[in-house]
């Protein structure tokens, strides 16, 4: 699962990336982006792990792309930039609140640049399939079919620079697919301000417009981090911080991507999970090994939190709360799994 870390020059996207990856940023990569894997805390998984007493743990971890920043006097340079984060499930926008900055202003203009760059790609495609569809082809309805779906996407974000309220059906879904279009990427806005509690009317503002939004102290954050613990006690006292945000931040980030969190417990492993809200049984199979789903036969639920509050597998199936289901099952955040494979 990969989560692009996006924004302009200057907003603070690479020390985001330091603070949840522990991985410095490499100066050579700062063109073509730099790649990270960050450790989801959890505290399920920590109570299963010292449920189990395995001979290895596994944490949930994501892969997150910290991608070049785009200059906002280069449109032909973002545009390029902006191709290499296709490839991620969901983006965070990192938008620098310091220096008079205006996040809002920042925000709504980076829209305008997904939106520029989805419509670059829709558009080319119509104008190459308003010549093709033409010709005698063996293909052709299936080319007036493609046209026809894409027009009114190219129409929309020509005209209005998004694709809110446009409701794809299932032939534009399925064509939009291979285009990664960004505009229907879920977007997480990071607002990274100076001071532990900047003004609320940043975020208000953003969410009223209907962004999710987040807003932290990055930076002073991952200073803290670099200090033993006592000076990090104190100095979080003296500034008045409660909690972590990086722990806050991970969590937001799965709730940005709608994922959720199975395990897979035994004495040799423990072992957490991602799996995108609303997948089934047999897809949680394959993101563990393809020839479990292969060979996918059932598999065995017990919620996690059911086996932690009753002591153990035994007492679970002893409350009936122990179940078999089939590939179609929808898993559940929190489901531990054990699969079983003709494979």
């Amino acid at each position: 699962m990969k989560t692009g870390l996006v924004g302009f020059q200057g907003g603070g996207k690479s020390t985001v990336f330091e603070l949840l990856t522990g991985t410095a940023p490499d100066p050579s990569k700062a063109h073509s982006g730099q790649v990270g894997l960050a450790t989801v805390a959890d505290a399920r998984f920590d109570a299963l792990v010292e449920h189990y007493r395995p001979g290895k743990e596994v944490p949930a971890r994501i892969e997150l792309f910290d991608t070049p920043g785009l200059d906002p006097r280069q449109q032909d340079v973002n545009t390029q930039r902006l191709g290499v984060i296709r490839e991620a499930q969901a983006l965070v926008q990192v938008v620098g609140a310091f220096n008079g900055a205006d996040a809002v202003e920042e925000v709504d203009r980076f829209s305008e640049e997904l939106a520029l760059a989805d419509l670059q790609i829709v558009s080319n495609r119509v104008s190459r399939l308003e010549v093709d569809a033409t010709k005698p082809r063996p293909d052709r309805d299936e080319l007036q079919a493609e046209l026809e779906a894409l027009r009114p996407l190219s129409e929309a974000l020509e005209r209005d620079l998004n694709l809110d309220g446009v409701e794809l059906n299932e032939t534009q879904e399925r064509i939009t697919r291979s285009f990664s279009l960004l505009t229907l990427k879920q977007r997480l806005i990071l607002v990274n301000t100076a001071e532990p509690d900047p003004k609320p009317d940043i975020a208000a503002a953003l969410e009223e417009a209907g962004h999710k939004v987040m807003v932290a102290a990055v930076g002073l954050e991952l200073e803290l981090e670099a200090l033993d613990d006592d000076d990090r006690t104190e100095m979080a006292s003296e500034l008045g911080l409660t909690g972590s945000c990086r722990q806050e931040l991970m969590q937001a980030i799965l709730r940005t991507a709608d994922l959720i969190t199975f395990y897979t417990c035994a004495e040799k492993e423990v072992h957490a999970w991602l799996l995108r809200r609303g997948l089934t049984a047999v897809d949680a199979a394959d993101s563990i090994h393809s020839d479990l789903a292969r060979g996918f036969i059932r598999a065995e639920v017990t919620p996690c939190d059911k086996l932690l509050e009753l002591g153990g597998e035994k007492e679970v199936k002893a409350a009936g709360l122990w179940h078999i289901e089939g590939k179609d099952y929808v898993v559940e955040d929190g489901d531990e799994l054990f699969i079983r494979s003709g494979v």
